[in-house]
């Protein structure tokens, strides 16, 4: 197998609308040679329950609540060590509690979300002790997914993004930071939801490493802010402010990697009331060739 080196990065999106949309598969790490390319599945689990009205929460007499299941299945290609193309395809189980009329009503929905390619341009700087990279990433997000659903898996625009990141790498030492814009178009059904603007930063330590058998574990902690513009989806209005952080584990052995990562909303300030962005748990397995 060809050696190359791991390369972390970092990334949420906002509740019920889209979800993480920053990351790079594969585990944000990728084949750096000429015609390399890599597999990614990834399991993430969000729960809501919490009611905001602005940064305060309030009662929720309806228990109004949101469980969203999303399966990625992610790829990227290399076209030579500067440039790639990666495709992100979610499949979403999802259920929610929201007020009909002054009734509590139960909405699920099930299938193919809105799929997102990407196109990350980069430019590296290597040393004797440490590498670098600076990226730009022009995305699309296609409207593939259901809006005939009580609870939608798409929402029926095309949305563009962009974004710009820097990471830098030592044996022991790992500092990632990400800043990405979505403009997002006029969907189906009333939904519009409003532009997206965040930043990511993850800073990890890699305690471990074994050149012979390209083993290893990454140890990080990730930030995460976002700030959407006033929106509109099928329960309500969208946008605002938020806050996460949370750990993150990466272990790799030869071409294969294992990432679990947990995110906890620390601050919200929300537009109109909404629920909570709530905890995150996401699991996935990698292959690079």
């Amino acid at each position: 197998m060809r050696s190359f080196t791991y390369f972390v990065i970092g990334g949420i999106s906002l509740l019920i609308a889209h979800s993480v949309w920053a990351h790079q598969p594969v585990m944000d790490m990728a084949p750096r040679w000429q015609s390399g390319y890599g597999l990614q599945i990834r399991q993430e689990y969000r729960h809501s329950y919490e009611l905001f009205s602005g940064n305060s929460k309030v009662d929720n007499p309806f228990a109004l609540e949101s469980s969203i299941n999303t399966t990625w299945l992610e790829g990227i290609y290399t076209f030579k060590r500067e440039v790639r193309l990666s495709v992100k395809i979610p499949y979403l189980d999802q259920e929610r509690t929201v007020l009909r009329n002054g009734v509590a009503v139960r909405e699920a929905g099930r299938g193919l979300g809105d799929v997102v390619i990407g196109l990350p341009l980069k430019r590296y700087t290597n040393q004797v002790s440490a590498t670098s990279n600076i990226a730009f990433t022009p995305s699309i997000r296609l409207p593939t997914g259901s809006t005939t659903d009580d609870f939608s898996t798409g929402d029926g625009s095309t949305d563009y993004g962009a974004s710009f990141s820097a990471s830098f790498e030592k044996a022991d030492l790992y500092q990632y930071y990400d800043l990405f814009y979505w403009n997002n178009g006029g969907g189906k059904n009333g939904i519009s939801q409003g532009d997206e603007i965040g930043f990511d930063a993850n800073i990890g330590w890699h305690p471990y490493h074994d050149n012979q058998t390209n083993k290893g574990i990454f140890l990080m902690w990730d930030v995460s802010a976002r700030y959407e513009k006033k929106g509109k989806n099928s329960v309500g209005i969208t946008g605002g402010k938020r806050l996460s952080t949370g750990p993150v584990f990466v272990y790799y052995q030869g071409g294969v990697m294992l990432r679990v990562e947990y995110k906890y909303p620390l601050y919200e300030d929300v537009i109109d009331t909404q629920l909570s962005q709530g905890q995150e748990f996401s699991l996935g397995i990698g292959f690079v060739f």
